[in-house]
């Protein structure tokens, strides 16, 4: 099991009553089911980065389309 450090939020009263009923329908615990969306949420937001470093990387390379060469692929993808 991997190491676990404890963490302080601070949720609406409205978010925490919806959370305290995911945990008991799903019976899972508040801290399981937000450690869960913690996770997924910087997953997410560290590929989004990532996809968009990589994207000004070929920005500043010179590797894109030409304004011709999106018009001749959109053509292409609409037919």
């Amino acid at each position: 099991m991997s190491e676990s450090e404890v963490v302080t939020v601070r949720l609406t009263t409205e978010l925490k009553a919806r959370l305290d009923a995911l945990a008991k329908s799903t019976k899972r615990t508040r801290s399981f089911l937000a450690a869960e969306a913690i996770a997924n949420y910087v997953e997410i937001n560290a590929w989004q980065i990532e996809e968009i470093e990589k994207g000004l990387q070929e920005v500043e390379a010179g590797d894109f389309l030409t304004e011709e060469e999106q018009a001749e692929a959109y053509a292409r993808w609409r037919s």
